[in-house]
């Protein structure tokens, strides 16, 4: 198993690479040209800067039993289809339960935007979603 994180303006990447070599997992960030990353505690794979190029890039390197960290629910999507698990940066697992009514969400949020309505965007982060996303991150890597 490895941990392969969604790393573009990804919120949780200290807390991920912290917990994945507390137990000897290794973590490789995805991201593009847009973003820098340089770090010796993880692999960082830079993509060309282009809409979802990080994500293709990652979908790609995923396979069954890896753990995929991304906000991203398209991505997430195609993590669990090729059987790997995929975790939100505050702590929800996507799975096969929920994951057609988050894609349904966002299509809808995306026809309300294109008609020119507004959708609310991100609040700040809190201590407790990074409390969230670590308790289940290591449920998660005990399970494994």
């Amino acid at each position: 198993m490895k941990i392969l994180v969604d790393a573009d303006a990804c919120p949780v990447v200290d807390l991920t690479v912290r917990e994945a070599k507390a137990r000897n997992i290794p973590v490789t960030l995805i991201t593009d040209t847009a973003h820098v990353l340089n770090r010796i505690d993880a692999e960082v794979i830079t993509v060309e800067k282009g809409s979802d190029s990080a994500d293709f890039k990652l979908v790609n390197l995923v396979q069954k039993g890896d753990l995929v960290v991304t906000q991203d629910y398209g991505l997430a999507a195609m993590v669990l289809a090729k059987g790997g698990r995929a975790l939100n940066q505050n702590g929800m697992i996507y799975s096969e339960q929920n994951m057609d009514t988050l894609l349904f969400t966002r299509h809808i949020a995306k026809k309300v935007r294109m008609a020119g309505g507004r959708t609310k965007g991100p609040h700040k982060r809190t201590k407790e979603q990074d409390e969230d996303f670590l308790r289940t991150l290591q449920k998660m890597l005990e399970e494994a």
